[in-house]
């Protein structure tokens, strides 16, 4: 399996046409693309493409937000906007606020970042998540696959908290063209022992490797190309089949 991260990729402004420039990346750093290469994509590209970004003086927040700012020692502003992209706060802490967000996944901050755009005192900015990654890995994915003749799969990857482990780990929040939970029960181990739990996250996995190759600082990688991953296509299923159902998670 090969991890390549593509280099010397632009700056992305509102606007600006993910799949031409991926293109034109892909063939700058001397490759082209193969029948069942996978391109990951950091969160944050996506958004600045689809204009997620939102000015902090045009926020007004409400009396919860106001309350709950105090709580978390947070700006009300970037509260209130968490509160909008939220279905429901799941923990809160000075500096830290989980919820679960309206897309379905448990996130701090409902993945709302100020790091890595450009913000100020004048116009402080914040930066969400797009609308709904899962299209916008599946208009990807067609545009990509149309250039190249070829059957392509697309990740948008984003770095998240875990329960009980520290340090931020890549995740999987769209995609389209694999499937991203590899199914193994009923299969065998090496010692022939039927497995009857066993579902592997493989997108997450992926995004995970994607997130070492591109970095969380200043190393403007943001687009990974993966070639021989053990993946299994599929049209019929996205980065939703991840979260787990409310009622069967025991930490919520």
């Amino acid at each position: 399996m090969e991890i390549v991260a593509l280099g010397s990729f632009p700056l992305i402004e509102p606007g600006d046409h993910l799949g031409k420039l991926i293109l034109d990346s892909i063939q700058a750093n001397g490759l082209a693309l193969q029948g069942g290469d996978v391109l990951l994509l950091a969160q944050k590209i996506v958004s600045k493409a689809e204009n997620r970004y939102v000015n902090l003086h045009e926020v007004v927040p409400g009396a919860t937000a106001l309350e709950l700012a105090a709580d978390v020692d947070k700006d009300p502003r970037l509260v209130e906007l968490i509160l909008q992209e939220s279905e429901s706060v799941v923990r809160k802490r000075p500096g830290v606020l989980i919820v679960r967000h309206r897309l379905g996944f448990v996130h701090a901050n409902a993945g709302i970042d100020q790091s890595n755009i450009q913000t100020s005192e004048q116009s402080p900015r914040a930066l969400l998540l797009p609308v709904d990654p899962n299209k916008s890995a599946a208009d990807l994915r067609a545009f990509l696959e149309r250039a190249a003749a070829c059957p392509l799969a697309v990740v948008i990857n984003d770095s998240a908290g875990r329960a009980w482990r520290n340090g931020t780990c890549g995740i999987a929040i769209g995609s389209s063209g694999l499937q991203p939970v590899q199914d193994l029960i009923g299969g065998q181990d090496m010692f022939g022992n039927e497995l009857r739990v066993t579902t592997v996250g493989i997108a997450d996995e992926m995004a995970a490797a994607a997130s070492m190759m591109m970095g969380q600082a200043g190393e403007a990688s943001p687009v990974v190309l993966m070639r021989g991953a053990p993946v299994t296509a599929s049209l019929d299923e996205d980065a939703s089949v991840l979260i787990r159902d409310p009622s069967l998670d025991l930490f919520l």
